[in-house]
């Protein structure tokens, strides 16, 4: 039994680190304000992450490979310029939402070839990616525009109550981060692409000499990841009905955050999208203490998801050198 227990806390160590640190800072925030403890504001963290969490899926998959993607918010601001350009311009909204999802997909694709094919680092691919894309967002617009279509509109300032929790709601576009998570959950756990993106992270050459296709999966996972990027553009978007060059300053590094928060190795092949979630979470709850405050700078956001940061990756290492010697 004992061996058992052992077994489980080496494996989901980090992943129940992350969903204690969210269980005490929720309650610490709780007893500070206690309008924190309203339903609401909890689900207000789902609100205010949406772009966040869509794109720390996509980003857990390119960090269990052992790569990196930090063109992610360039693509967000890209996104929204070119989606409310095309708005502007009398383009049909479900059209426009196909496009700017099928030129996500294509652009991580490109990423994931240049990485794979001509050998080079993720980190310098996925930066000038960055540039490329932010610089396009503000070639299409230099201010932002406003979105007046009445489809994006509706989907705005519609609420969905919440079942069992009176009063409480949340907004159409913080429902896709929770059914994307649920389809990465399946993707990762429960098929074969999941299983071989694992299989890269731990060792790449190893997954090659298996038989498994190593190519095509990483390909794929930045093109899934760019196809994440996109959405949450569509999402911010629609949240801010706007689109600007300038929007999701920083985005890509909350992003990594997080999902360093929620358990994945930076090292490749260790973690899972629902510690990615409890990361985003415990990111949205430390900006709700802040806010709550009102006299704090937002800047102690950034340090204390950096403190945790840092402190999560400790805390994986630990747990990596006790399973190496087990």
């Amino acid at each position: 039994m004992m061996q058992r227990i052992k077994f489980f806390l080496l494996n989901n160590g980090p992943l129940l680190a992350t969903i204690t640190i969210f269980i005490l800072v929720y309650f610490i925030g709780g007893q500070l304000y206690p309008t924190m403890q309203k339903p609401q504001v909890f689900f207000n963290l789902f609100i205010n992450t949406a772009a966040l969490l869509i794109v720390s899926i996509g980003m857990t998959f390119v960090i269990l490979t052992k790569g990196i993607d930090l063109s992610v918010a360039g693509m967000i601001a890209l996104t929204s310029a070119a989606s409310a350009a095309l708005l502007v311009h009398g383009f049909n909204p479900v059209v426009v939402m196909i496009l700017m999802l099928l030129m996500g997909f294509v652009f991580g694709l490109a990423q994931g070839s240049i990485i794979h094919y001509l050998k080079v680092e993720p980190f310098i691919v996925t930066l000038m990616g960055l540039f490329f894309a932010r610089g396009m967002a503000f070639i299409i617009t230099l201010s932002s525009l406003t979105i007046k279509d009445p489809f994006y509109r509706y989907l705005a300032l519609t609420k969905i109550n919440i079942p069992f929790f009176e009063k409480a709601y949340v907004y159409i576009p913080s429902l896709v981060g929770p059914v994307l998570l649920m389809v990465a959950i399946y993707l990762a756990n429960f098929t074969r692409f999941g299983r071989t993106v694992y299989a890269i992270g731990n060792n790449e050459q190893s997954a090659m000499l298996m038989g498994l296709p190593v190519a095509r999966t990483k390909l794929l996972v930045y093109a899934f990841g760019g196809f994440c990027s996109a959405l949450a553009g569509i999402v911010f978007s629609i949240s801010l009905l706007s689109g600007y060059g300038g929007y999701a300053p920083g985005m890509e590094l909350d992003a990594i955050a997080s999902v360093v928060i929620g358990g994945t190795m930076l090292t490749g092949g260790a973690g899972n999208v629902i510690g990615t979630l409890f990361g985003v979470l415990i990111n949205g709850t430390i900006v709700s203490i802040l806010q709550f405050n009102g006299t704090l700078s937002s800047w102690w956001t950034r340090i204390g998801v950096g403190v945790l940061t840092l402190v999560f990756i400790g805390i994986q290492s630990l747990f990596y050198m006790r399973k190496k010697h087990s």
